[in-house]
C-alpha cells in the first residue's frame, strides 16, 4: 500500500477517534451550561416575583395612608397634625384649638359709692352695678383693679363623612367664675379662679345643639372695645342652651327660657326685690335673617317669649336690628337697635326685668324696653386703630306698681386706641363714662380708664 493510501485511511480513523473522545465532553459541557442558565432564569423569576409582591404591598400601604388622611378642612381651619390624635374620634377628624391671654387694668371713679368688691362691675362695664345714692352721696377716691379672668381657650373637632355630612364639636372656656377653695376667687393670696363654661355645642350640617350665643344676638356687630363689651347698655348679649336650624341666611332656634320678675311695690321709695324663676314651660323662640356683602352686613332678628311665675303668665316679644357698614378701607360703622315687651334679660345684662308684678296676687305683665348703640371704627395704620362708641337703654316702669327705686335708663360713652406692635398682640387704652338713672331721677355716674394687653393664639 502506497504511502498516500495509508494517509487517506488514517485521517478518517483519526477523525472518528476524535469525535468519539471529544463528543461526550461537549455534550456534558452543553448540559452544565443549560443547567446554569436554567438556574439563573429561575433566580431572576424569583426576584421579579418578589419585586411585584413588594410593589403591591407598597401600593396597599399608600392606599391605607391616604384613607387615613383627614378630610379637607373648611377655609381658615388648620389641623394640629395630619393624622388623628384621639383614637376615640372618627377617622379623619381634625382638631384645632385657640384662644387668648388678656390682662385688664383699670381705675374707676363712681359718684355715689363704690361698686362692691368682687362683683362683675369691678371687672367690666355693667350698668346695673353703678351705685345710685341720695343727695350728697360721695363715691370717695378712685379705686384700681387688675385681673386676667377673661383669658380664654377653645377646642374644636371637625369631621366630614364620605357622603358629605359635616360635624363639629366646640367647647370654649374662660376664668370669669368663682374660686374652688378658701383662698380662691379673692385678691388676698392666689387670685385663683375656676374655669367657666362659655360655649359647648355640636353641629351637624344645618343643625346645632348646645350652649352658644343666642340666635337673637348679632355677635358680628359688636365693636372693637378694650372693655369686655363696651356698649353694654343697648346690646343684646346672651349665651344659653338651644337647638338651632340654619338654612342660608335664615336661622330659627328654641332657647332656654328664664324669667326675671320685678316685685310689686307701689310707690315705694326703694325698688322691690327682683327674682328669677325657671317656671317656664315653653322655650323662647328666636329667628334671624342676615344679608352680607362687600359693604358689610345687615341683620334682623325676632324674639317670642312665654313668661311664667308660679301660676301667673304673660307673653312678650322683641325685635333687634343690627349691622356693620364699611366706609372705605379704613372706617366702618357698627350699630344695633332693640325694642320689645319682655326684652329684659336679653339686653344690657338684665338691666331691666322681663316682667313686673301688677298686684299683690302676683299677676305679671311684660315690661317694655328699648335700647341700642352706634360705634365708629377708624384704622390709622396697619398697627393702630381707634373706636368711638355710644350706647343707651330705657325701660318703661310704672312707679305705681314697682316703686320709684327701679332703673329707668342708662347710657355710656367709650373711646379707645388699640396698638398692635406684632401680629395677634394688642395693647389698648380706653376711657369710659356711664350713668344709671332711677325713676325718681336720681343718678349715679361712673368714670373709668382701662388698659389691656391681649395676645391671641
Amino acid at each position: 500500500m502506497s504511502t498516500n493510501n495509508k494517509r487517506l485511511v488514517r485521517r478518517p480513523l483519526a477523525a472518528a477517534l476524535f469525535v468519539a473522545l471529544v463528543a461526550p465532553g461537549l455534550a456534558m459541557a452543553e448540559t452544565a451550561k443549560e443547567k446554569a442558565l436554567e438556574a439563573r432564569v429561575a433566580e431572576l423569576e424569583r426576584q421579579v416575583q418578589a419585586l411585584l409582591e413588594a410593589q403591591q404591598t407598597t401600593q396597599t400601604q399608600i392606599a391605607e395612608v391616604k384613607a387615613a388622611q383627614p378630610a379637607p378642612l373648611p377655609a381658615g381651619k388648620q389641623p394640629i397634625q395630619r393624622t388623628t390624635i384621639n383614637t376615640a374620634a372618627n377617622a379623619g377628624t381634625a382638631f384645632s384649638y385657640g384662644g387668648f391671654i388678656k390682662m385688664d387694668a383699670m381705675v374707676t371713679d363712681t359718684s355715689d359709692g363704690r361698686i362692691a368688691d368682687g362683683s362683675s362691675g369691678r371687672l367690666f362695664y355693667v350698668p346695673s352695678t353703678i351705685p345710685v345714692g341720695g343727695a350728697g352721696a360721695d363715691g370717695g377716691d378712685p379705686y384700681t383693679d387688675f385681673h386676667a379672668q377673661f383669658s380664654r381657650f377653645w377646642l374644636s373637632a371637625d369631621h366630614a363623612t364620605d357622603s358629605g355630612d359635616k360635624f363639629k364639636a366646640y367647647v370654649e372656656m374662660d376664668f370669669f367664675g368663682g374660686g374652688s377653695n378658701a383662698l380662691a376667687g379673692n385678691e388676698v393670696a392666689t387670685n385663683t379662679y375656676a374655669v367657666t363654661l362659655r360655649q359647648a355645642y355640636v353641629s351637624w350640617n344645618n343643625w346645632l345643639a348646645g350652649q352658644t350665643w343666642s340666635n337673637f344676638q348679632d355677635v358680628a356687630a359688636l365693636p372693637d372695645a378694650v372693655d369686655f363689651v363696651g356698649v353694654t347698655d343697648g346690646t343684646v348679649f346672651v349665651r344659653q342652651s338651644q337647638v338651632r336650624y340654619t338654612k342660608g341666611p335664615w336661622s330659627v332656634a328654641l332657647e332656654n327660657p328664664n324669667t326675671t320678675v320685678q316685685a310689686y311695690a307701689p310707690y315705694a321709695a326703694a325698688a322691690g326685690a327682683r327674682t328669677t324663676t325657671g317656671d317656664n314651660s315653653i322655650p323662647d323662640l328666636t329667628a334671624r335673617y342676615n344679608i352680607k356683602g362687600d359693604w358689610g352686613h345687615f341683620s334682623i332678628a325676632g324674639l317670642l317669649r312665654r313668661f311664667q311665675s308660679g301660676n301667673n303668665s304673660d307673653t312678650g316679644g322683641a325685635v333687634s336690628l343690627s349691622g356693620k357698614f364699611n366706609l372705605g378701607a379704613s372706617d366702618d360703622i357698627r350699630w344695633m337697635a332693640n325694642a320689645g315687651a319682655g326684652i329684659g334679660r336679653y339686653m344690657a345684662f338684665g338691666l331691666g326685668s322681663d316682667v313686673v308684678q301688677t298686684n299683690a296676687g302676683g299677676d305679671i305683665e311684660a315690661l317694655d324696653g328699648y335700647g341700642g348703640f352706634v360705634a365708629w371704627r377708624h384704622v390709622f395704620s396697619p398697627k393702630l386703630r381707634g373706636n368711638l362708641m355710644y350706647s343707651a337703654a330705657h325701660f318703661d316702669n310704672d312707679p305705681s306698681l314697682v316703686g320709684w327705686g327701679v332703673t329707668e335708663r342708662s347710657q355710656s360713652f367709650h373711646a379707645n386706641l388699640i396698638y398692635s406692635p406684632l401680629p395677634k398682640l394688642d395693647i389698648g387704652a380706653e376711657i369710659g363714662w356711664g350713668q344709671r338713672s332711677l325713676e325718681d331721677d336720681r343718678e349715679g355716674d361712673l368714670k373709668r380708664f382701662q388698659t389691656h394687653v391681649k395676645y391671641s393664639f
